[in-house]
């Protein structure tokens, strides 16, 4: 996909006109959808999204405007909205654009040459062979709910006023499928899902397992008096939370007063076995780019070490305004929305511990599975209250399934009491974490 014409073309539009710089990215790319239901082809959607945005400094004001439209008009009036918006805005004096990298990381991985290559039909039998997978699991396992491919061939470039010119392609494709188990009046459903640059990279039968196990789990699950117990957080469960925190990591939110963790570097915050990392050059990782949404190339930060807060991430806009330099971490939500500093791949780094060991330590306790409403948490204080699902576990083995529970902490208190970390480190989407033990977790039952 050529974007350079669609940049060179607004550039020419900009010549003369009363501006002091300007950042234009194009961003294209060939999306396919497919969903199956009882080995039938439900659902074939195919889209080819192109755009290009216009970010323009007039004086100390920065105005911003997108169109989907490529012919000359329709940039013309994307260039006048950019600078008419550029001329009311409240003059900032930290705006700016970022000036040319002399290299970019190396991402071989990111672009898959056989995927845009691949026959399509052979894309349908991958959901037709996942939804069959899942269905041979158990026996147990009566229906698939929704059984779906998804991928993407994408494009991106960034180019400004300072002789930053950043471009690149990349590939991805996903299977994710949910399935419903039944046995003696009781149905649960089970999810799970892979994703990877590659066609090749995609397991299919971990992904069948995973929902079809899940699933079954949980049938006949029994209720529990309300305890304060250890707890293991499978990996999920883990992420969940974490992904509540990645928040208080953004500057933004650290300058505004909505993050934990503001002023809060150089503590010793956590224990000594939690590090935390943003590795936006992770292999396979689904914020992995050779450069941000601004053209700055990408890195591995370190934002807990042994426990203790290191930083926060930065874009330009924000290492400007709070003097230091940005970390690679502007994000774009899509060509219709500026850059605004976000995680690239957050994650808590692995521990040594398989599930047998994290399980070994707990006398009486619960192994959570399943948690409702994460997104009732609060980011700034670090309290929630969820509902949750699981297993009841004695002497370091899981006893039954147990559902209908509700845990309620705070955030830095819960990962605060972590006194194992597994080594099951997993990715969804773009935070991962192992499985966890916390030493000590309010759960609410009956």
């Amino acid at each position: 996909m050529e974007l350079t014409q669609h940049a060179d073309a607004v550039e020419r539009l900009l010549k003369g006109r009363q501006i002091d710089a300007y950042e234009i990215a194009v961003a294209g790319s060939r999306d396919l959808a497919i969903e199956v239901k009882q080995g039938k082809v439900d659902a074939f959607r195919v889209a080819e999204p192109l755009g290009v945005s216009l970010r323009l400094l007039s004086g100390k004001g920065m105005g911003f405007s997108y169109s989907t439209a490529l012919d000359e008009a329709s940039l013309s009036r994307m260039v006048e909205g950019a600078l008419v918006a550029a001329q009311v805005q409240t003059p900032d004096e930290f705006l700016a654009f970022p000036e040319s990298s002399p290299s970019y990381p190396d991402t071989p991985w990111l672009f898959d040459p056989e995927l845009p290559a691949l026959d399509e039909s052979l894309k349908v039998r991958r959901a037709l062979e996942l939804e069959r997978l899942v269905l041979d699991v158990d026996p147990r396992v009566k229906r698939v709910r929704k059984c779906s491919y998804g991928e993407s061939i994408y494009h991106s470039l960034v180019r400004n006023s300072l002789g930053l010119n950043a471009a690149y392609s990349g590939t991805y494709n996903t299977c994710s499928v949910s399935a419903v188990a039944e046995s003696g009046g009781d149905a649960q459903t089970g999810w799970d899902y892979a994703f990877s640059p590659s066609f090749a990279g995609v397991d299919l039968a971990a992904v069948a397992r995973g929902a079809g196990r899940k699933a079954t789990a949980l049938l006949g699950a029994r209720t529990l008096t309300t305890m304060r117990c250890p707890a293991v957080l499978d990996n999920r469960v883990a992420a969940d939370l974490l992904d509540v925190l990645a928040g208080s990591f953004l500057a933004e939110n650290v300058h505004k007063g909505k993050s934990l963790l503001a002023g809060r570097v150089g503590e010793k915050l956590f224990p000594e076995f939690i590090s935390v990392r943003d590795n936006g050059l992770l292999p396979g990782g689904m914020g992995s780019a050779p450069c941000d949404g601004e053209g700055v190339p990408q890195r591995d930060t370190a934002l807990v070490v042994s426990g203790v807060l290191q930083g926060y991430l930065y874009d330009s806009y924000w290492g400007r305004r709070l003097g230091e330099r940005s970390t690679g971490n502007a994000v774009r939500g899509g060509i219709k929305n500026p850059p605004r500093v976000g995680t690239h791949n957050l994650h808590l780094e692995p521990g040594d511990a398989g599930p047998a060991s994290l399980l070994s330590g707990v006398g009486k306790g619960v192994y959570i599975t399943e948690v409702m409403g994460m997104h009732t948490a609060n980011p700034i204080s670090g309290d929630f209250s969820v509902g949750a699902a699981g297993f009841y576990v004695e002497d370091g083995e899981i006893r039954y399934p147990v559902k209908g529970l509700a845990l309620a902490g705070n955030l830095l208190e819960l990962f605060g009491r972590v006194d194992q970390v597994g080594s099951d480190l997993r990715f969804f989407g773009p935070t991962g974490s192992p499985s966890l033990r916390i030493a000590e977790l309010a759960v609410s039952g009956t």
